[in-house]
């Protein structure tokens, strides 16, 4: 008898651990146990409640006949902290009630009162795993005395059976849910930063808010810089009308909460909240369920975003984090709109001083002598008419010779000089001016004009415009290292499952691209205002193409292209920027699959030519006409058709200037319908260097020097 029971047990729990074997979710293998339990053991209703790493209530399960119940966060509490499963919890060992009326670990609720269900009979059992409280197994019967022993050693046979089914697939959903984040957030840090117009910036903040949390209306509010108060600014969504310059006081409602402590909150039903008031409601809006996140740039709050009612009916566990991380994202975006503003109305305010007025000048002969000024010229330089007569035209600016010639023959010859120059004034001081000069007949006498077109205001416009741009770039290099980081880590962490591992390569090669494309922007910054590149090692160019080939594959073999590569066993070391050159090739390799057709083959090509290394990728493109060929290098153009791919138009550029610091050249052989031929060189390296190429955390590679 005994041999055929355990017989019956040991079936039972392989047909159990099958059940469950094939459902990687969480809330599947909750359901799939709870209905087993229930058919093994017996019972009308039962619950599972899942428990996270600090013992705190994550995920439940509840059934009532074959009926599954929705649940709140808040019941989940009470349960764990002060009804049977709290007790088992705290005791770590199963409890049997006979009568849930006489005993003071039942939780009484509303339907155990003696004119409705009255009393009944419990079990709960502890899911231990690795020695690990991973949740507990409640199972009710409507009948007092109807569970023994030997149920609940039934019980808790099962809760033993699929304890590390239940731990695994609650790491599996953590899991997902944390790739779904990280995704979410990489995704809207690049459409966010597209524009710098503000508007734009408002709608796409929300756009990505509503796409994320899928929620009927969402609301962004912006601090007012003279009384602190919150004026909703955007909305989007159901009667997003009504949110529109919705005025909130300083610290009232929830947003004002928001606002003073710094982090978001989500209310689950606004009906069961005494901290949701009138300063909450927004008319035509049944609200339901809200979340708020603040928006902060630099540690300091500059307004919220709302979220009201889910769709689904309830906010996603992960809500709170993806909504604040966009609140992150959106501060910078907004604070690099508003820069963009102050530094439009100061190119507004240059171009009404300047382009509309009448611009300084001086009229010299060709020995340099002034011979005729106007007064705008007297009031910039501070001289009067008289005495600017008495000088000539290299005491009154830095004359560019090269340009005009020691004689003024080049300009004689050529008609027209144009440079930038310092103005002297009589007040010892001097003053940014353009120069243009022009051979001109001047009261019949052949002579040179002089504008001198006072320029400070544009210094100052190209100053502030390095600064923000510099500034956009920082910005998002830091978090983007921290998604390209974390998404690393996970994938190291994570269990070995194709179809998790496939998203987390989508996330972290788009991320990756956004990271190139930000350092490349940041690089075109430095190179065009003349800084040298300092960060040189003697690198292998073989190893270089092998990390770009890397980088690159999953790209082709999507549109199943093939890369291939034509290079001799070993190259000469090059004098190369690593991370630079690495880019300038991923960028040259990209631009070959992007533009040639599906199922065609691209060819990587390199070899010595004197004292460089050529490198050659040739595509099977639409080609470049002549005319073009060289526009391709300007900074985002784009040449060809709408219907061909988009881009911002900033690789190529990139690459001129990447190669050309390092002292090599950049050229393009392309026929119509031909393909296109992209060549570079790169200087051999003169001095050696023994080390390796590393790729960091963040993606970027570098050159690590061997010690000893």
């Amino acid at each position: 008898m005994t041999e055929d029971r355990n017989r019956s047990l040991l079936e039972m729990l392989i047909g159990i651990s099958r059940e469950i074997a094939g459902a990687p979710d969480l809330r599947t293998v909750l359901q799939r146990l709870m209905l087993t339990a229930l058919e093994h053991v017996g019972g009308e209703r039962g619950s599972i409640v899942v428990l996270d790493d600090l013992g705190k209530p994550l995920d439940a399960t509840i059934v009532y006949g074959s009926k599954f119940i929705e649940h709140t966060a808040e019941q989940l509490s009470e349960t764990t902290e002060r009804g049977l499963a709290g007790w088992v919890i705290s005791q770590r060992k199963a409890a049997r009630v006979p009568d849930t009326s006489r005993d003071e670990r039942w939780l009484h609720r509303v339907d155990d009162d003696r004119e409705k269900s009255g009393a009944k009979s419990a079990i709960c059992v502890p899911l231990l795993a690795r020695d690990k409280l991973v949740g507990v197994l409640t199972l009710v019967h409507s009948s007092p005395n109807s569970y023994n022993e030997t149920h609940l050693e039934l019980a808790q046979a099962i809760a033993d059976q699929a304890s590390v089914a239940v731990l695994n697939a609650r790491l599996y959903t953590e899991s997902q849910r944390t790739a779904r984040v990280m995704s979410a957030l990489a995704e809207s840090a690049a459409v966010i930063n597209i524009s710098l117009e503000m508007p734009e910036v408002w709608q796409r903040i929300l756009n990505q808010t509503m796409h994320a949390l899928q929620v009927e209306t969402v609301g962004l509010a912006l601090i007012e810089s003279g009384d602190d108060n919150l004026v909703f600014r955007a909305s989007a969504g159901h009667n997003a009308g009504n949110l529109l310059g919705r005025k909130v006081q300083k610290g009232a409602g929830l947003v004002g909460l928001v606002v003073e402590q710094g982090h978001g909150v989500i209310i689950s039903d606004v009906s069961q909240d005494k901290r949701f008031g009138e300063a909450d409601k927004f008319s035509g809006i049944k609200t339901r369920s809200l979340a708020i996140a603040p928006i902060q740039v630099q540690g300091k709050v500059i307004g919220v975003i709302e979220a009201i009612n889910p769709i689904s009916g309830t906010f996603d566990p992960d809500a709170n984090l993806v909504l604040t991380g966009l609140g992150n994202l959106a501060g910078i975006s907004i604070h690099n709109a508003q820069f963009m503003e102050r530094l439009q109305v100061a190119h507004q305010r240059y171009r009404e001083l300047f382009a509309e007025g009448i611009d300084p000048g001086v009229v010299t002969d060709w020995d340099g002598r002034i011979t005729e000024a106007n007064r705008q010229a007297a009031l910039l330089s501070g001289y009067n008419l008289n005495e600017l007569r008495a000088l000539s035209i290299d005491q009154v600016h830095e004359v560019n010779w090269n340009k005009t010639g020691l004689e003024f023959e080049i300009l004689k010859e050529a008609g027209e000089a144009t440079y930038e120059s310092d103005l002297h004034r009589k007040d010892g001081g001097t003053t940014p001016v353009e120069v243009i000069a022009r051979r001109v007949n001047f009261e019949e006498t052949d002579s040179a004009r002089w504008t001198l077109r006072d320029i400070s205001a544009r210094k100052e416009l190209d100053a502030l415009r390095e600064d923000m741009t510099a500034m956009i770039y920082h910005d998002l290099r830091s978090p983007l290292g921290n998604i390209i980081s974390s998404l690393d880590m996970l994938d190291g962490m994570l269990p070995k499952d194709e179809s998790m591992h496939s998203i987390l390569a989508i996330a972290s090669n788009s991320a990756g691209r956004i990271q190139r494309m930000v350092s490349s922007l940041l690089d075109i910054s430095r190179l065009e205002s003349g800084q040298p590149i300092a960060d040189q090692n003697a690198v292998d160019p073989l190893a270089l193409l092998r990390e770009a080939l890397h980088d690159v594959h999953q790209a082709a073999d999507r549109r199943s292209q093939k890369i291939e590569a034509k290079t001799p066993a070993a190259l000469p070391l090059i004098w190369v920027d690593v991370d630079m050159i690495h880019r300038v090739l991923i960028n040259l390799l990209e631009n070959a699959s992007k533009y040639s057709p599906n199922e065609t083959v691209i060819r990587l090509g390199a070899e010595v030519e004197g004292t460089f290394v050529k490198i050659s990728v040739k595509d099977q493109g639409p080609g470049i006409a002549p005319a073009d060929q060289q526009r391709i290098f300007d900074k985002f153009t784009r040449i060809g058709e709408k219907t061909q791919p988009s881009g911002l138009g900033i690789g190529l550029a990139f690459c001129k200037l990447a190669v050309e610091g390092h002292g090599g050249e950049i050229k393009v052989q392309s026929e119509l319908k031909k393909g296109t031929t992209v060549i570079i060189t790169l200087p051999i390296a003169i001095r050696k260097q023994a080390g390796t190429l590393v790729r960091r955390q963040t993606g970027r590679l570098s050159f690590k020097e061997k010690e000893g």
